[in-house]
């Protein structure tokens, strides 16, 4: 059965990109624009991982996660955040909220990144 993913992340040119890659890897992606539409796509899909930015319009990366760690359907799903912020305030507060991965944009390649995600869906 195949894995689905969903991709939170507000650049299109990004999210089309890497969600392509994915879906070449024969994951099932599921993609949202903004912090309220991932949250709301999350809670009614119960994807496999969640890719997340921090900076996203309408509710941010951290109140979605935040939602996402508190909610007993959703606590469990492996959550890797892929932003471009980096200072370890933010590094600090998401891996508090229990994130399982921690990824700036600019210091990956898209195959690393796409390595990353295969290995914690098939850990």
């Amino acid at each position: 059965m195949k894995k689905t993913i969903l991709f939170v992340e507000d650049e299109t040119v990004l999210q089309k990109t890497l969600g392509d890659a994915l879906e070449l890897k024969g994951y099932n992606m599921l993609q949202a624009l903004n912090g309220e539409d991932g949250w709301q796509l999350a809670k009614k899909s119960k994807p496999d991982l969640i890719l997340l930015d921090l900076i996203l319009p309408k509710k941010d990366g951290f109140e979605v996660l935040s939602e996402l760690k508190q909610n007993e359907e959703t606590k469990n799903i492996p959550v890797i955040v892929l932003t471009n912020l980096e200072n370890a305030q933010d590094i600090e507060r998401v891996l508090a909220l229990g994130v399982t991965t921690f990824l700036v944009k600019t210091n990956y390649e898209l195959d690393e990144i796409v390595e990353k995600i295969e290995k914690t869906l098939n850990s």
